[in-house]
């Protein structure tokens, strides 16, 4: 990847926890992403790290006896050399460390159209951290970084 300096931007949006809102959303990353400086084809690729995050959690970490605030919020920073993507809710607690990558091929002769997003997500993003707080957040940071053509790349992790 050739040498690419990123505009310095941060911004916040906060969605109610519906489907309704993942186009918004995408919107929403779509423009910051572009303001950062992005190229085209790693800005579609955290589109979609992004889209597939927030879908996990509107699909998984709520349920009709949720109490309190049903909300994602989604952060964007840039620095010269990378994008930090945090995405937080109070739902249910979710580790995405317990969950293995599946057998792709094993996956499409089954003919299964779920299941890929944690999956997705690790092969798009450099780093991708999960915390949680009892009772106060969930918290998932993705990373991107972009350095000079040959600099070594940071591992991809799943770490708390």
């Amino acid at each position: 990847m050739p040498s690419i300096m990123l505009n310095k931007i941060e911004r916040k949006l906060v969605v109610v926890n519906e489907t309704k809102n993942l186009k918004l959303l995408r919107n929403f990353v779509t423009e910051v992403s572009g303001e950062m400086n992005v190229p085209l084809p790693e800005r579609n690729k955290i589109i979609l790290a992004v889209d597939e995050a927030v879908s996990n959690i509107i699909e998984h970490a709520y349920d009709s006896s949720h109490e309190g605030k049903s909300e994602v919020e989604v952060i964007l920073l840039s620095e010269p050399d990378k994008v930090v993507i945090t995405i937080k809710d109070s739902g249910r607690e979710f580790d995405p460390t317990e969950i293995e990558d599946p057998d792709i091929r094993m996956h499409v002769n089954e003919g299964r159209k779920n299941g890929l997003g944690i999956f997705l997500m690790r092969q798009i993003m450099d780093e991708v951290k999960y915390t949680f707080r009892a009772g106060v957040e969930n918290q998932l940071v993705m990373v991107k970084y972009f350095k000079d053509e040959g600099e070594d790349s940071p591992g991809k992790d799943f770490a708390e």
